[in-house]
This record gives structure tokens, sequence and C-alpha cells, in this order.
């Protein structure tokens, strides 16, 4: 299979085109090679390409940059992934998105399924949800898949910022109402593979097995990482004054995606484990 990757060198795209490259001809690109926020660039790079899937990585998702760079945002987020998803009906390519937790409002007292009704409460939930109703509407065959909580060896990411934090600090704040799913991308990665490899078309939660707080994924990391000295300090969300609004409980349910495809993400533990001790190797 030939497969177009785009946000190609990103923390997911990265991974995405490590493990697609064992076995179909990828290519990989980013904003150096094409504009996806321009319809002529975007249909003219997917034409060059003629892959047979594409695999839409890219994305502006600085949560809280979005707030005030919203043009930007439903620029890259929105009518970029409307000219991707217009190229692929052009040649006739399936169209796998990558979407987000923070399209839901966190309101839930159960894991979000798909069915659910998303309420993003922040631009960048806003402008990944409006990439979704494009792919939607403008595809004849497509994936949606919505992950959370990133965290992978080819990008700054929440993990990294904790271990930097806990060298020189005796603690460090961290919220404790805001519960969700760490996704190391590399998992991600394997599974967006085997979906791209299907025909059962739709919108499917991915994301590692097992859900916390923010608060008790640093205090996972610090102790993975063997700092002892470092303390955790829970906090509520109020006192970040944090220019974007953030769910308090995005937990995705993952068993569509573990019914339809026979296979399960790991526990984020696992998944963390294996980060952290390929860091410290230098990985």
């Amino acid at each position: 299979m030939k497969v177009l990757v785009t946000g190609a060198r990103g923390m997911l795209g990265t991974d995405v085109c490590e493990v697609l490259s064992q076995k179909h001809d990828v290519t990989g690109v980013d904003i150096e090679e094409a504009e996806i926020s321009s319809l002529p660039e975007t249909r003219a790079l997917v034409k060059r390409v003629s892959p047979d899937a594409v695999i839409h990585c890219a994305a502006y998702t600085d949560v809280d940059g979005s707030e005030t760079e919203a043009v930007h945002a439903f620029l890259v987020n929105a009518e970029g992934t409307r000219n991707v998803a217009v190229a692929c009906e052009g040649i006739g390519a399936v169209l796998l998105y990558v979407s987000t937790d923070y399209v839901f409002d966190g309101r839930s007292e159960r894991p979000y399924t798909e069915t659910d009704a998303p309420a993003p409460l922040s631009v960048y939930g806003s402008s990944k949800l409006e990439g979704e109703r494009h792919v939607q509407s403008l595809t004849s065959n497509h994936f949606i898949v919505r992950t959370s909580w990133l965290f992978g060896l080819h990008g700054r990411n929440f993990v990294d910022t904790i271990v930097d934090l806990g060298q020189d600090r005796d603690s460090i704040e961290v919220v404790d109402d805001q519960v969700g799913c760490p996704t190391f991308s590399r998992d991600l990665s394997v599974a967006l593979a085997s979906i791209i490899e299907s025909e059962s078309y739709g919108t499917y939660h991915v994301c590692n097995s097992g859900s916390v707080s923010w608060c008790g994924f640093a205090e996972e990391i610090l102790r993975l990482w063997g700092n002892t000295r470092t303390r955790v300090v829970p906090v509520k969300t109020e006192r970040l004054n944090r220019p974007a609004a953030r769910p308090a409980f995005s937990v995705l349910d993952t068993s569509l995606f573990e019914t339809t495809f026979g296979s399960s993400l790991r526990s984020w533990r696992e998944a963390l484990a294996e980060y952290v001790k390929s860091k410290k190797r230098g990985n």
C-alpha cells in the first residue's frame, strides 16, 4: 500500500512513518513540502504522490496558544483538514484523521464512546471537531481516530517537562482534577497501521489502557525516573489560570477499537516505563 503521512516530522508523524515503512511504501511530508492551508498545494501534493491512503497527523496542537491564535488554529486544524479531505476524495484515497479527546466537555461520569455528542470547551477542541466534520462530509472512505495525552520520543511532551522540572525543584504543582488516558505515540502508531490496513471505516477511540490524573501521571514519571526528592503537589485547575479550558474527565472508551480489530493497547504505566527507559538510554 502507498501511504502519505502529513505532519511527518512531528512526534506522532515520525512514529507513524517508522511503523508503516516496515510493510508499506510511505511518503512523509511536513510544512516544508506542502502548506495544507492551501487547497491548490494540497491537491497538487496528493495527486503527485497518488497514495492509496493518507494519515493526516499535521495539526496546530498548542492548546493554550489556540485561544489567542484562533484564526491560525482553525486554518490548520479545520480548513487544512478540509483541504486534505477534498484532495483525498479527488483521487479516491482513504483518509485517516487523528483527532482528540478535547472534542468533549469532560462532564461525563463514564468513559466517552464514539457516539457521545462532542462539546469542546476550547478553540483547539473546536477546531479539531470542525476537522472531523469536514472528513465525515467530504470523504467516502475515512477513519477518525480520537486519542489523548500523547507522549513520544520525537517531540516535547508532559513527561519530558516533569523530568526537567524535577532536576532543580523540590516540589512541582500539578492539577489533580483532570483525568485522562496517557498514550505512547509508538503504541498509537501500531494501532493506526492496523486501522489503515482495514476497511472498517468509521470513528474510533484509541489510547493506552487505564486512566489517571495529571498529578498521578507526574508522580509515576518521577518514580520511574528515580527522582525521590521532588514532591508532586496536587492543585486545582483554577490555580494555574491557563488560557484554555480543559475537560475535567476525558477518558475514552476504546472497546469499539478492541472488538473491531481484536487487540488493545497496553496500560499507560507499561508504555511510560518503556518510554522512560528509552530516554535514560539517550534514544
